[in-house]
């Protein structure tokens, strides 16, 4: 089976560089038209200009394949709308979102000024809230789309400095679970990356020779199997360096302790409680109520 696009119509956010332009070139080389966005700012999202945007378009068509730029902030609603309205006029319809675009703030949470979680929030969650609210209709009336968030192992299991930055990054974990549900009925299908690559983002956070195996090419793979039509829906797929996992949120089986359980029965019991052999995960908030509702039938647990 080879994965292909033809027909189809995607927008890469953040695709002037690094991760986003890897996932651009490749999507238009299977036959996707692509909208190259980018607002062309520095790693922290100041600044900003469209030659990075223009010379990614300039490559796919160079390739044969087409593509249109767009300088557009995902943070800004005006510049989304014109985001979406733009491809719309130029194509008529929107299968795919890549949503990429990102900065980074960071210091450690003592030292961090609430206007850089506020920044990072904007771009990295609002700025794929921002276009998937936009085309989410036109994907609905299609009966077809497939969204691509990018989340991060900062956000799956923290690292130090980079608070604003995890909690943005959990969070689209959060929206992929409930627009995974939301969309079913109309084929829309939503899941997330999680990379590890050479970017402008991780240059400096990576010794060189790291950084020479790390090439953010390796990932593009992973994304173009989520946006095609054999996607799975509401998956992390992590990639790095050519090799794939997928990530789970998961819930150990637990402890009926019964209705009169004080927090020291909590604590006596606490490695039984965090024991995750058998560990589930679950789909969908109601399942998580039935799992404890199965939890209560059992015979509370004495001592």
């Amino acid at each position: 089976m080879t994965i292909r696009f033809d027909g189809k119509v995607a927008i890469v956010t953040g695709a002037g560089g690094g991760l986003g332009r890897c996932h651009a070139l490749e999507l238009a080389r299977r036959g996707a038209k692509v909208v190259i966005n980018d607002l062309g700012g520095a790693v922290d999202g100041t600044g900003g200009n469209s030659a990075a945007a223009e010379a990614v378009v300039a490559e796919i068509k160079a390739a044969g394949g087409e593509a249109i730029a767009n300088g557009a902030s995902v943070a800004d609603d005006a510049g989304v709308a014109h985001l979406v309205k733009q491809t719309m006029d130029k194509w008529g319809r929107i299968d795919i979102l890549i949503a990429n675009a990102g900065i980074l703030r960071d210091k450690s949470f003592a030292k961090m000024e609430l206007k850089d979680f506020d920044a990072v929030m904007a771009v990295h969650l609002m700025g794929t809230v921002k276009p998937a609210k936009a085309l989410w209709q036109i994907m609905r009336d299609q009966q077809y789309g497939r969204i691509v968030v990018t989340t991060s192992s900062t956000g799956l299991y923290g690292n130090f400095g980079q608070t604003n930055y995890g909690a943005a990054k959990l969070s689209l974990v959060g929206f992929m679970n409930t627009l995974k549900l939301e969309g079913a009925k109309d084929n829309i299908k939503v899941n997330a990356i999680c990379p590890v690559a050479a970017t402008r983002m991780t240059e400096n956070l990576m010794p060189p020779d790291m950084l020479a195996m790390l090439k953010p090419e390796y990932v593009t793979p992973a994304v173009v199997f989520l946006a095609s039509e054999e996607a799975p829906t509401g998956c992390i797929i992590s990639a790095a360096a050519g090799a794939f996992s997928s990530a789970q949120i998961v819930e150990s089986h637990g402890v009926n302790l019964g209705h009169a359980a004080t927090a020291d029965d909590v604590a006596a019991n606490w490695t039984r409680i965090s024991d995750f052999t058998g560990a589930k995960h679950l789909n969908m908030g109601g399942e998580h109520s039935m799992h404890f509702l199965e939890l209560v039938k059992e015979a509370p647990v004495k001592g």
